[in-house]
C-alpha cells in the first residue's frame, strides 16, 4: 500500500462509474475527499491470494480527525449484503495512521465471505498493533445512501477493547456505546486506552 496523489481514472468504463458514483456518495455524507488515496500496488480485482488489496480514501474535514474508507466494494456483486446493502467499509482517527487503512483494504475481502452487520463485533487476533488495548471491532450503522440504484451504506469499525468486546456479544452493545460517547471515545479508534466497561 503506498499514499498517491488521487488522479482520474484511466481506467474508464464500469470501473470508472461504479468509483465516481460511490466516492459522490460518499462525498455527499463526509465532504470532500481528501486528495491522497491509499492506492494497492496489486489491484483488488486480482485477488487477496495474489495480493490483491482494496483501495482506501480519507476524509479529514468530516471530523476533528480522519476518516478512512474502502472505496471497492458498493457495486460489487461477490460482496455478502448486509442489513444496509453493498457496503464500505470506514474508520474513525483523531490523526492519520496507516494501520487503519491497511486493515480496511485486507479485511475488504472478508465481506466477500461472511456478512459484517452492525451491532457485531470482531476479533482483531494478531491484527491488533503491538501495545494497543483494543481487542476487536464493533461494527455500527453510520450511513445509508443509493449508489446506481443500489441500496448501499457505510459500516464503521470502531476499536474495541476485550472487556467491551464481551459486554457487546453479552447483549449490552448500547450501554458500550454510550459509555464510549461519555469517555469521548466514540466514533475514534484508539490503540492505547482504558476499556470503559
Amino acid at each position: 500500500m503506498r499514499w498517491l496523489r488521487r488522479k482520474a481514472s484511466t481506467k474508464g468504463g464500469n470501473w470508472e462509474e461504479w468509483w465516481n458514483a460511490r466516492t459522490e456518495a460518499m462525498r455527499v455524507i463526509l465532504g470532500p475527499m481528501d486528495d491522497m488515496v491509499v492506492h494497492a500496488v496489486i489491484p483488488f480485482d486480482f485477488g487477496f491470494e495474489a495480493g490483491g488489496l482494496a483501495d482506501v480514501i480519507s476524509f479529514s474535514g468530516y471530523l476533528d480527525g480522519i476518516v478512512h474508507a474502502t472505496s471497492e466494494l458498493i457495486g460489487r456483486d461477490a460482496q455478502i449484503p448486509n442489513d444496509l446493502g453493498n457496503y464500505e467499509l470506514m474508520i474513525c482517527f483523531r490523526k492519520r495512521d496507516e494501520w487503519g487503512p491497511n486493515l480496511l483494504s485486507r479485511l475488504a475481502y472478508y465481506t466477500r465471505d461472511a456478512r459484517l452487520n452492525p451491532r457485531e463485533t470482531m476479533e482483531l487476533g494478531s491484527f491488533s498493533p503491538e501495545g494497543s488495548t483494543l481487542a476487536g471491532f464493533l461494527f455500527y450503522k453510520f450511513a445509508t445512501f443509493r449508489v446506481r440504484d443500489r441500496n448501499a451504506g457505510l459500516l464503521p469499525c470502531l476499536g474495541i477493547t476485550q472487556a467491551e468486546m464481551e459486554a457487546c456479544m453479552g447483549g449490552k452493545t448500547d450501554h458500550v456505546i454510550q459509555r464510549l460517547k461519555e469517555a469521548g471515545i466514540y466514533p475514534y479508534t484508539d490503540f492505547e486506552r482504558p476499556s470503559v466497561i
